[in-house]
């Protein structure tokens, strides 16, 4: 029996023994890898390198030159990667959003805190988890693992996720079981993209897969008193979720409102956010493997409201 952490390093030592380093991400800047990482959304890499060399055929693989070209022209250029004009909009609102807050410049732009460049990152019109994140760690050389649709297809096949588990509870999956190193991200997030790539296709070749029975062993333990839950009926999964603003600010007249009204308010606003949308706010979950005697004491001061 493994634990998750043991089962996520032999993950790992598994696909390198296989398929050996990555090299990834192949480019020569990190302004080309972010311009990557917008082109290669819902497409293959061979088609974003047709789109990036005739970018640097034009000498317009730079925030300046970006910044002047036409948008007609711009898309023109990348017609290869696919979904053209759209991408060239989010290409343009990207160089926008770096110019407005960064001077145009990626190295002042990698200077911010990660996860709050994180979340202006997600406000760009275009840019989604996976592309924030792949500029994030690929581009800016920042400690945050990529998931992709190769992660959860081949986490929810080896039975270590469900298949409706969010992007955030995956990435979680990850960054609370591994050393959170860029190198080790990196190399991962390639390893499992290779093996999606050409073993664990839409139709599998289970045969050749280096990952056969890696799920069917994980040792799981109460995280409140380290019993071991040998059995599925033992476990009890709690889960807290916890939402908030990167940049709040309190001012006086907040402290002068109704904060019961407000939590109301709040509360009625929440029925009809899109749950996409939510979790791409600054988004945490801590979910946690209880024995009885545990869940039963948790629900037990939940009720007496001993948690603030």
């Amino acid at each position: 029996m493994k634990t998750t952490k043991e089962i996520l390093k032999e993950i790992y030592q598994r696909l390198y023994k296989c398929f050996g380093p990555q090299h990834w991400w192949p480019a020569q800047t990190s302004f080309e890898v972010i311009i990557g990482a917008i082109l290669t959304q819902n497409t293959a890499w061979t088609n974003v390198e047709k789109a990036i060399d005739n970018l640097k055929k034009k000498n317009l693989l730079n925030p300046h030159a970006l910044k002047k070209v036409s948008l007609k022209r711009l898309a023109g250029l990348i017609r290869s990667a696919g979904y053209y004009n759209q991408k060239a909009k989010k290409i343009k609102n990207f160089i926008q959003f770096l110019f407005d807050n960064y001077q145009g410049s990626p190295r002042r732009m990698f200077l911010k805190d990660f996860l709050i460049l994180r979340s202006q990152l997600l406000e760009i019109n275009g840019v989604g988890l996976e592309t924030a994140d792949s500029i994030l760690l690929y581009a800016g050389n920042k400690p945050i693992f990529v998931v992709d649709a190769y992660t959860r297809r081949i986490l929810s096949r080896h039975n270590l996720i469900k298949s409706d588990t969010s992007y955030t509870e995956i990435q979680n999956f990850f960054m609370n079981n591994l050393k959170n190193e860029v190198k080790l991200f990196n190399q991962y997030h390639a390893l499992i993209v290779r093996l999606g790539k050409e073993i664990c296709k839409s139709n599998p070749n289970c045969r050749a897969c280096p990952l056969r029975g890696i799920g069917k062993e994980i040792k799981y333990f109460c995280d409140s008193c380290s019993k071991q839950l040998p059995r599925h009926q033992d476990r009890y999964i709690v889960e807290i979720k916890l939402y908030a603003a990167p940049e709040v600010e309190i001012t006086e007249e907040d402290f002068k409102t109704d904060i019961r009204k407000q939590i109301q308010q709040l509360i009625e606003e929440a029925k009809d956010i899109d749950k996409k949308k939510l979790e791409e706010e600054v988004y945490v979950c801590y979910k946690f493997n209880l024995c009885k005697r545990c869940r039963d004491t948790y629900n037990k001061r939940l009720k007496d409201k001993e948690f603030v």
